[in-house]
């Protein structure tokens, strides 16, 4: 799958209105760390809802290679994985390189095997992307680590709970320290912890599992260790990640779209940032419903100030929606400033849109001010990362004439058969070698 999908184009033909009903994948960010919490127990785990994506395969393959059966089940989207009695601790290298996500497998295999061999994780080249708290947290419930030239080996003769207060509310470092906490000896308070959706997925997976976590959904977790966990069967939530994505589509070309499933909790700062950006959505049952005729006008802040869009920890606005909203925002009457505050290379795509056309400036690699409306035209391009290659298909798509993307695994990394799934919507996308 990934070696085709690594010649693959899309040729985009734009100006048409995505019209229809369209219902998001299962959230990328919960499945990798649940695939990983997995290893936690001998028993048998199924997983449903997971994305067929490539990050997923790069996951099945990376638990596969350290012994643990992983193999997608009779219904799309569902995945049985057993651990058996004995992973192995060493990571494959030319895997982890290729997959942010396998530093969720620290956790859990230094909690189930007492070592962990972690090479280097690579994943999208968006900036500097700190392991430091990750370490910490680890350390902090009694593991020992050795940096080497190749990654890091950790240790525990066992591990112990502790009052953690994490150094930043990272994602993945919460995941690996609960996954850790949740079979240590005594009780873990985990402070700044994340609290983003797909963290309190794995939460209640683990808790479905036998562990014991409190405080699920807040910033400061409770996690009674306990002997073993068992096996379980988890629903991974939708990603509105992606919904957010469709949103942007139908707003700006134009079209009117239902996303069916949608877990609306989950949408209110994005539909807040998109009403800023001049777009309505309306709630239909467990629907999300995107009207034709939207203003795309920008609501200035008040006394007349230009707006800013930026982004924060849950439950602020994702880091990973601010490519989708300054896309968005160059079909959009009036200026706004993005400001990406993360990673520090997130906003280097810009050089694309402006050669399509758009009116942005950087102001320097964190913040984009962008003036529009401005009709885009369709050009060569190629997805540097997830986030930014859906953002460049949208350009691609509401923009006049033809576009080529290259590098189109980066955006089959996040979004399954997003090429399929938009042509039900009247998309004239066409995938290429």
């Amino acid at each position: 799958m990934q070696e085709a999908s690594s010649r693959a184009q899309f040729r985009v033909a734009g100006r048409r209105p995505l019209e229809g009903e369209i219902r998001p994948q299962g959230n990328k960010n919960e499945a990798l760390p649940c695939l990983a919490a997995c290893c936690l127990t001998d028993q048998p785990v199924i997983l449903e809802n997971v994305p067929e994506i490539e990050d997923v395969e790069v996951m099945a393959q990376i638990l596969r290679r350290v012994g643990i059966e992983a193999e997608p089940g009779p219904d799309a989207g569902c995945w049985r994985i057993r651990a058996g009695a004995a992973p192995a601790a060493e990571l494959p290298a030319d895997l982890v390189s290729q997959l942010r996500g396998a530093v969720t497998l620290a956790g859990p295999l230094l909690a189930r095997r007492g070592r962990v061999l972690l090479p280097r994780p690579g994943g999208d080249r968006i900036g500097r992307r700190r392991l430091d708290t990750h370490m910490t947290a680890l350390q902090a419930l009694g593991a020992d680590i050795r940096q080497a030239p190749a990654g890091f080996e950790l240790r525990t003769d066992g591990l112990k709970g502790s009052d953690i207060l994490l150094e930043e509310a990272s994602v993945t470092a919460t995941e690996n320290a609960v996954c850790a906490a949740a079979v240590a000896k005594g009780e873990t308070i985990l402070r700044n912890a994340a609290s983003e959706p797909h963290v309190q997925g794995v939460c209640r997976m683990l808790n479905a599992m036998g562990a014991r976590i409190e405080g699920i959904g807040t910033n400061v977790l409770r996690i009674q260790g306990v002997e073993a966990l068992g096996g379980a069967r988890h629903t991974v939530g939708p990603d509105y990640l992606e919904v957010g994505s469709f949103i942007a589509l139908a707003a700006v070309t134009k079209g009117e779209l239902l996303i069916r499933g949608v877990h609306f909790e989950d949408l209110r700062m994005i539909r807040s940032v998109f009403s800023r950006l001049g777009i309505n959505t309306l709630n239909w049952g467990d629907d999300l419903f995107v009207p034709a005729g939207q203003a795309l006008e920008i609501v200035s802040d008040w006394g007349g100030a230009i707006p800013k869009i930026d982004d924060a920890p849950w439950p602020g606005f994702p880091a990973d929606l601010t490519s989708v909203a300054l896309v968005t925002a160059t079909q959009c009457r009036g200026p706004i400033l993005i400001h990406e505050k993360l990673f520090e290379s997130r906003l280097f795509f810009v050089d694309s849109l402006i050669s399509m056309g758009a009116r942005i400036i950087l102001c320097d690699p964190h913040r984009a001010v962008v003036l529009g409306p401005d009709p885009l035209r369709g050009a060569r391009l190629s997805s540097p990362d997830i986030r930014a290659g859906m953002a460049l298909l949208i350009a691609a798509l509401c923009a006049d004439g033809e576009s080529i993307i290259q590098n189109v695994i980066q955006i089959d990394r996040g979004f399954g058969r997003i090429d399929e799934r938009l042509r039900t919507l009247g998309a004239q996308i066409e995938r290429i070698q």
